[in-house]
């Protein structure tokens, strides 16, 4: 049997799993069935609407399963004969017995360079922290989430600039070419399982809306990375007057013009608010109920909110 052709599932659905999907397809990996979550109601109309990877693997004609919880495929006859399984971005947790099933095992496509940054959220963690660089890694899944041996890995340079969205597709095309050039090694037997180093493993968590709530007594170089890993969700926001305001692009800047963390002042025609060290010097912003706008419109049509002390 051609290493191609062997029989495989495929589960995700984030965007991270649809692009890892797309980069496997092209590559000529293409899956017996792919599994993800079902559809989810969206908006004020509650419409049913599919996953990323749902619509991945409609676009390229493959089988599709649904269920409410992953044990419920392990009698589909695809994942029966599967030789091995590959996870990226499924958002749930596979039962032990599904993981063991396959011959040569279950491969998951991480988002960072493990040991470090193992959970739920690795993109959004190595931005907050401040780091230079990231990758992703191929591993053998195990019981334990993130935990089991390496296959592949390879790293990136996060730019100074980098947000959310730009380093999620990087990593995701990063991790998809990855995995298709590491199968057929993996395959073949060519590649020794490496254990990772559990000392120097760290954890990130499941990030809520209210993470997002900025808190000005933090230095401005941490705010501002805030804002760019939390982008678009769930989004970075302030209180002013009991409204909120989102605070959508900003840079930072050492200087110090006021001892009140929150306060909000003029730089030129920018829009500053002093923090716990240094100033966060506002590009865009967004007022509850209004479009977006930038810094210089938003202080023409508000000449005296600077003064305002921010919640």
């Amino acid at each position: 049997m051609n290493r191609k052709e062997t029989p495989y599932v495929f589960f995700g659905t984030a965007p991270l799993g649809a692009i890892v999907l797309d980069s496997l397809v092209k590559a000529g990996f293409v899956p017996s069935c792919v599994v993800t979550t079902p559809d989810k109601p969206a908006g004020r109309k509650q419409v049913l609407l599919p996953s990323p990877v749902k619509e991945a693997a409609q676009r390229c004609g493959l089988k599709i399963l649904q269920p409410e919880q992953s044990d419920l495929t392990l009698n589909d006859p695809d994942i029966q004969q599967a030789e091995f399984i590959v996870l990226a971005a499924y958002g749930k947790i596979l039962p032990k017995e599904l993981v063991e099933l396959p011959p040569k095992g279950a491969l998951n496509v991480h988002p960072s360079l493990l040991p470090k940054y193992r959970g739920p959220s690795p993109i959004q963690s190595v931005l907050l922290a401040g780091e230079q660089k990231t990758g992703v890694s191929i591993m053998l899944m195990d019981e334990e989430i993130d935990h089991g041996p390496l296959l592949a890995q390879e790293e990136y340079i996060i730019p100074s600039n980098a947000r959310q969205p730009e380093l999620h597709k990087v990593l995701a095309e990063l991790g998809g070419d990855l995995l298709a050039r590491t199968l057929p090694r993996f395959l073949a037997g060519e590649i020794p399982p490496i254990p990772q180093n559990h000392e120097e493993a760290t954890y990130t968590k499941h990030i809520t809306r209210e993470d997002g709530k900025i808190d000005w007594a933090l230095p401005a170089f941490s705010i501002e990375r805030k804002i760019r890993a939390f982008d678009p969700w769930p989004g970075t926001f302030t209180f002013a007057h009991g409204k909120r305001v989102k605070i959508l692009e900003a840079s930072a800047q050492d200087q110090e013009k006021d001892s009140v963390p929150g306060k909000t002042l003029i730089l030129g025609k920018s829009l500053g608010i002093q923090t716990g060290k240094g100033i966060l010097v506002v590009r865009t912003l967004q007022k509850e109920g209004k479009n977006p706008m930038s810094s210089e419109e938003f202080l023409f049509g508000h000449p005296s909110f600077p003064g305002t002390i921010l919640e």
